[in-house]
């Protein structure tokens, strides 16, 4: 069980942000989400199968009422807590109890600058409060991270962005693309297309090498990548080597559903639910969190089939490709694709053909179109 070390956990899906991006259409919580004592013997069950970090996240997490009882739980069966949030109602009492329950660090989401942030996030005022919800982290003494979304609106922000964060204490970045899942599938025009990566990766290693100056942590999501020229530079030096989904992370609904990645659609990758069977069974037996087990490229297909890091690569991030395509194994936020399909004058397009139906974690139906570029002359 080593290998599944790390469990990221929706403990409600209840959220006071209304945010254009969300993927999992956060707002009200779930009908039937995990009481007290049954999250608490979740804790005891994760600790039992040697997992030893968890993330817990929302909806907005801080709305559940005995949300830092399971965090002190967490802490008192050895794994590490941290905590993502939007940001918004943190208050300093809040940030020292927070820190008096164990958890030890905090990622704040901050999606661009202060007018993109609040019109993203669907709430005025949303930029400043956090803000200055990293400003009680901090008096608090928790380590402040944040995180930020990568798409039409917030992409040309990230360098400005950038200082900002860092002065307001974050000592980590994670940053990661949009992709249509939930309210985000509802907003195409939101979307980079796969050829913008071409002006956003040179930007993202100018901020991956002011970062290790400043000694700020920058960490690309999974779905940031892979293999282009800046590869070693923004992974710190290490490979992309393929979805680790269900090899070293598990995805905790609130209502005791498991995946094998908290991103991934619930109807494809649901594995089942604690409330049924034991957390060691759907993690053992369920095949919805195994089929990264072996390494396999039979499931590639499209681009990244023919690729000549196909082996490795195994088509990127799988959350990515389904929640375009349906289907993982063909993933359009790839640089090195992007690169090649320049060097041959074409680029590609993500279109809507099938719209998403309404629900959390929900998709719709893109199609990749391969057309010239716009500086090539048709023949």
């Amino acid at each position: 069980m080593s290998r599944r070390a790390y469990a990221v956990w929706e403990l409600t899906l209840a959220c006071n942000l209304a945010c254009g991006h969300c993927g999992s259409r956060a707002g009200a919580a779930r009908s039937a989400e995990l009481d007290t004592d049954e999250a608490l013997d979740l804790v005891r069950q994760m600790a039992d199968l040697g997992i030893d970090e968890v993330t817990l996240i929302g909806g907005e997490a801080f709305l559940r009422r005995d949300w830092l009882t399971i965090a002190r739980a967490i802490r008192d069966a050895g794994m590490g807590c941290s905590v993502t949030t939007g940001g918004y109602g943190v208050s300093g009492e809040t940030a020292r109890r927070m820190a008096d329950s164990g958890i030890g660090q905090v990622s704040v989401s901050v999606d661009g600058l202060e007018p993109t942030h609040d019109r993203l996030r669907g709430r005025p005022g949303s930029w400043r409060a956090c803000l200055a919800t990293m400003r009680h982290l901090r008096a608090a003494g928790l380590p402040v991270a944040c995180n930020t979304q990568i798409n039409r609106l917030s992409a040309p922000e990230l360098a400005p962005l950038y200082p900002l964060l860092r002065e307001a204490g974050m000592r980590a970045w994670q940053l990661q693309m949009t992709v249509p899942m939930g309210n985000a599938a509802d907003r195409p025009d939101l979307l980079l297309q796969p050829h913008d990566l071409l002006d956003v990766f040179p930007v993202l290693a100018d901020l991956k090498r002011q970062a290790l100056s400043d000694q700020v942590e920058l960490l690309p999501g999974n779905n940031v990548g892979y293999y282009g020229p800046y590869g070693r530079l923004l992974s710190s030096g290490g490979v992309w080597a393929g979805c680790q989904a269900g090899l070293n992370t598990i995805g905790v609904e609130a209502d005791g559903t498991i995946k094998g990645c908290p991103s991934l659609p619930t109807t494809d990758y649901a594995g089942g639910n604690i409330r049924e069977r034991s957390l060691r069974d759907i993690i053992e037996r369920a095949p919805q969190l195994n089929f990264n087990d072996g390494a396999s490229t039979d499931h590639l297909w499209g681009y990244c089939r023919a690729c000549e890091h196909a082996a490795l690569c195994r088509g990127g991030c799988s959350w990515t490709a389904h929640v375009f395509f349906g289907r993982r194994g063909n993933n359009p936020y790839c640089h090195h694709r992007a690169l090649k399909q320049a060097e041959r004058g074409f680029r590609e397009r993500v279109v809507l053909r099938r719209p998403a139906g309404g629900l959390p974690f929900d998709h719709g139906i893109f199609e990749i179109i391969e057309e010239r570029a716009a500086h090539v002359d048709a023949k």
